[in-house]
């Protein structure tokens, strides 16, 4: 993917096209806690392909006589793929119907959906309430010398990638940025557009920090004044003395460089590390845009810098298409993977 935000490894080390079709864009939740048993929710582990995840909302929503409300799961997850998560249907005091009558494969649309499993659960699924994604992904008409690709492969093994927002948090053509800029001068919208256009202002706030990190070469490093986020979780530390045990747990990933989630306060960050987040977002749309978020009354947070995804394995298929696969923790993103490989079009723009 070509974000246009700079890369941490140099130059593309191919160019290639991404969901061409659903199969080459294949995600499997990984999930955050076992169904209890028991409740007035059933939890359903479905397959789907060519179906988003609101929509596959609403079937459940008519196939369970329940308003959508009712319907909960952790995760979006996009159309053209093939992707395997969790729902809940709150069904107090009732049997639920035959999941059967839920499935169908349809070979004109392109539209399947398959029920893996189900189980009662006490408590509606919440949005996050996952622990990543399992990717299997595809990239046909590969451009590129193998070898430099495997090097950077192995690269991206060992080192990681930026942990940048992918363009999902942006909306068409980026256009969420926008919209909140208009939302904050005063514009009306939805109170679910809201969360949307909120949390795409943070996203581009935090993408333009470690942006500034990547470029000076500090996304995987710490300053001074760095504030530390532990691996796997929110949990931030620091700022405190550069010491060796510091070091040692940045090099074996327990701990990372963490960025700013824009929000009323200070940033946990001092010295250095503050002085390149307040720098990098001194330009007038940020100062908007952090006005914007304090007025919403959101709360300083941190993200960290670097991403390195687990399990990471290729193959190749025939002369000019290579899978891949890894998995990533919750709210990270494949197209930050792939964008610092190189050039990767997504098939469905064209």
């Amino acid at each position: 993917m070509d974000t246009g935000l700079p890369r941490a490894q140099g130059a593309p080390a191919l160019s290639a096209r991404i969901r061409v079709a659903p199969e080459d864009f294949d995600v499997t939740e990984l999930d955050g806690f076992e169904a209890s048993g028991a409740g007035e929710h059933l939890l359903l582990t479905i397959e789907k392909r060519g179906m988003n995840t609101a929509f596959v909302a609403r079937l459940l929503a008519e196939w369970a006589g329940v308003h959508e409300r009712a319907v909960g799961y952790a995760g979006l997850k996009d159309r053209h793929a093939v992707t395997r998560q969790r729902f809940s249907v709150q069904l107090p005091g009732r049997e639920a119907p035959g999941v059967e009558a839920l499935e169908r494969d349809d070979p004109a649309t392109g539209q399947r959906l398959r029920v893996l499993g189900h189980a009662r659960h006490s408590r509606k699924l919440p949005r996050g309430a996952l622990a990543g994604n399992r990717f299997a992904l595809v990239l046909r008409g590969v451009e590129g010398e193998p070898a430099a690709i495997e090097a950077r492969l192995r690269a991206i093994a060992g080192r990681g990638v930026p942990n940048y927002f992918g363009g999902q948090r942006f909306g068409h053509a980026g256009g969420n940025v926008g919209k909140a800029l208009r939302m904050f001068a005063g514009a009306r919208v939805k109170r679910d557009e809201r969360a949307l256009l909120l949390s795409a202002a943070r996203s581009a706030l935090f993408n333009r920090v470690l942006a500034a990190r990547v470029a000076g070469g500090s996304w995987d490093r710490g300053l001074d004044g760095e504030a530390w986020m532990l691996d796997g979780s929110r949990s931030v530390f620091g700022p405190e003395p550069w010491s060796d045990a510091l070091a040692a747990r940045l090099e074996r990933f327990d701990i990372h460089p963490s960025g700013p989630l824009w929000g009323r306060g200070e940033p946990r960050s001092a010295g250095e590390a503050r002085a390149l987040e307040l720098e990098a977002l001194a330009d007038p749309e940020s100062l908007a845009l952090r006005a914007g978020l304090e007025e919403a009354g959101l709360s300083q947070e941190r993200r960290a810098t670097r991403l390195r995804p687990a399990e990471l394995d290729w193959s190749w298929r025939g002369g000019d298409a290579l899978e891949l696969r890894f998995a990533l923790p919750a709210g990270a993103y494949a197209t930050s993977v792939l964008a610092e490989l190189g050039s990767v079009v997504d098939a469905r723009a064209h």
